[in-house]
């Protein structure tokens, strides 16, 4: 049986690697645009104005009109079709809007408005609260409810901890990504953040708490075994099932991200990143964070996984 657990140093310096990367983009945004992530106007505030023209064109085309009116720091980019374009800008008051009609209408032809809003930068601090709780209040009810689910083992609430910092692994593995997606195809954080950051936070918990229970099943069945001999065999015994799952999921993600619509591409990218790296950290960051603190070592040592104190001291008498 191969010995997951055993080549933990192994897993949690890839994990360092990983997010490496992101962390290197994110010092780079913050010097470049004073902020860690690039942030849309959800969180800065500004103008979203969707229109379709009555011919195909580019969304170069249209940022040209809007660069020469001053509005150098406009984003477009094509919805759908190469007929509708949406433009993100900072806040205009109506004489700039009816400059930006003219200015559109005599150099690209004529077009249907289908949504103008602003949104003030207020909005996007709500909404950044609302993560930062969103993410408190999801780390607190899953260490309670692993103490409870996991009362029959021994040190239960070291099993609510290890998937929190699986799942916040995984978060920051997921904000590593849209830091290299924004330098690589212009993407931003939107209101949508907050939605993928919850849904992987959902399943890499889904996932890890799967392991977690085998383990827990386990170690009443081989209560002669180590702990870590326990862990790895319940790794061996699920991975199939998660990666069943995960792969199943990906697909139809990737599948919108290659296909739908340029709007939901950052959503479907950071879904992608997030269960991906969900994937890897319950399988080889969590359990093997759970026997690191067992042992008291992060970096196995010799014929770790085979040592005392055996799994019997891990159950509770049933």
């Amino acid at each position: 049986m191969y010995n997951l657990v055993g080549k933990r140093g192994l897993w949690f310096i890839l994990s360092g690697l990983l997010m490496l990367p992101g962390i290197v983009f994110m010092i780079w945004s913050l010097m470049t645009h004073g902020t860690i992530l690039p942030l849309a106007i959800d969180y800065t505030g500004g103008t979203m104005w969707e229109m379709r023209f009555e011919k195909p064109i580019t969304a170069t085309e249209v940022r040209d009109v809007f660069v020469k009116a001053d509005f150098a720091d406009t984003t477009v980019f094509l919805v759908g079709d190469d007929q509708t374009v949406q433009a993100k800008l900072k806040n205009i008051d109506i004489p700039q809007k009816e400059a930006l009609n003219s200015a559109l209408t005599e150099q690209i032809g004529p077009f249907e408005e289908l949504s103008f809003r602003s949104i003030g930068p207020s909005i996007g601090a709500e909404v950044s609260r609302a993560a930062v709780v969103a993410v408190l209040i999801a780390s607190i009810l899953i260490l309670i409810y692993i103490a409870i689910a996991f009362r029959s083992v021994s040190h239960p609430t070291r099993y609510g901890v290890c998937a929190v910092i699986a799942m916040i692994h995984d978060v920051l593995v997921m904000i590593s990504g849209v830091a290299i997606l924004n330098w690589v195809a212009g993407w931003e954080v939107d209101a949508l953040f907050l939605t993928a950051a919850m849904t992987v936070i959902g399943y890499s918990v889904n996932d890890t708490i799967v392991v977690f229970d085998r383990i827990r099943e386990n170690l009443k069945r081989y209560r002669s075994e180590s702990l870590a001999t326990v862990a790895n065999r319940s790794l061996i015994e699920t991975m199939q099932r998660s990666l069943s799952t995960q792969i199943t999921t990906l697909l139809a993600l990737v599948a919108i991200l290659v296909l739908g619509g340029a709007t939901l591409r950052p959503f479907m990218g950071m879904l992608v990143v997030g269960l991906v790296s969900g994937t890897y950290s319950s399988i080889f960051n969590a359990t093997a964070l759970l026997v690191a603190w067992d042992e008291g070592s992060f970096f196995p040592r010799n014929n770790s996984s085979q040592s005392n104190p055996v799994a019997g001291e891990h159950a509770a008498a049933a």
